[in-house]
């Protein structure tokens, strides 16, 4: 199995034309959550002065055009955002599909590639979820993580594209990688909700702040809609990384002999599964529905980021195959 290099140059250049499409897009949306804020404290300055209600227009004269009213600036600039997150998604999943072709295989052979698509899946769910006006203002803060996590990647866990290891020359490779890997990027959303919601509890709608938490908190849906999400998300990404486990044991037993054997990584995975579980059931639970379960949903999020890094980059297994060692 040989590796064509022309596909992989062009696998990197769509990830790197990915990020920096996602970085431009990030800077938009910002825009648009700060005008946000500017327009909405206009809007109480007019009411405030008795200008609220727009004076009744005087009827058009024959052959007199109309201008029609500009949209506010924050509604173009998300607007604008919104386009080009599509463009950066379409590049981060051609980079995904080039290094397949290029290396002849499925492409989640390596930490690079799994964070990749742990990334791609994360925007497809947003770009599912968020696609509301309303909800931009929660792409800055999904936007960060990937971003974050797209730069680790491309620098830190970067491998050449190439064929992959012995062990990872199975049918069972694009089955329980890629159902792991989208359920990750599925469980990012989530977090990320919960974490907004603890911050939209602590500084409700209308109440006054004057702190940097307070001002970036009036700005997001309302907790009702954060929870929501949370748990709409949590609803998908749970039976996916439940049945990545399953399957990642059935491929245990046909590479290892035996169907777990309490490698770290199965551990730290079977844990953050148990969270999620314990998240699904406080959240249909009368007294832990509030601040207690986002708080088990933040700490099912923190067990699968000490996952991918953690036992991935330190910890020594026989799941040490990530292209690090």
């Amino acid at each position: 199995m040989t590796t064509n290099e022309t596909l992989a140059q062009y696998s990197d250049w769509a990830f790197r034309s990915a990020f920096t499409v996602l970085v431009l897009a990030l800077v938009l949306l910002i825009v648009q959550y700060a005008s946000t804020r500017a327009q909405a404290v206009q809007d109480r300055e007019l009411v405030s002065a008795g200008s609220g209600a727009r004076p009744a227009e005087a009827p058009s004269a024959p052959g007199r055009v109309v201008e029609q009213p500009k949209k506010p600036m924050s509604e173009r600039f998300g607007g604008m955002g919104a386009a080009v997150l599509v463009v950066g998604t379409v590049l981060i999943f051609a980079s995904i599909v080039l290094r397949g072709f290029a290396t002849e295989r499925f492409p989640l052979g390596n930490m690079y590639e799994f964070v990749t698509m742990a990334c791609a899946a994360a925007l497809v769910v947003g770009l599912a979820l968020l696609s509301k006006p309303a909800y931009r203002s929660m792409w800055v803060f999904l936007l960060v993580p990937v971003l974050i996590l797209m730069f680790l990647a491309a620098t830190v866990l970067y491998a050449d594209a190439a064929p992959v290891v012995p062990a990872l020359r199975s049918y069972w490779l694009p089955i329980h990688v890629t159902i792991v890997s989208v359920g990750s990027g599925v469980f990012l959303v989530s977090g990320i909700a919960s974490l907004l919601f603890l911050l939209r509890m602590r500084y409700p709608r209308g109440e006054e702040g004057t702190g940097v938490f307070a001002r970036i908190a009036e700005r997001l849906p309302d907790a009702q809609t954060l929870d929501r999400l949370a748990y709409k998300t949590t609803i998908i990404g749970f039976p996916l990384f439940g049945a990545g486990v399953i399957l990642g044991a059935i491929w245990a037993e046909a590479a290892w002999g035996r169907f777990w054997g309490w490698d770290p990584k199965e551990t730290v995975s079977f844990i953050a599964w148990v969270i999620y579980a314990a998240y699904l059931h406080a959240r249909a639970t009368s007294g832990w529905r509030d601040t207690k379960a986002a708080w088990i949903n933040v700490a099912g999020f923190v067990a699968m980021l000490f996952n991918l890094f953690i036992i991935n980059m330190v910890v020594s297994g026989l799941h040490s195959y990530a292209g690090l060692n």
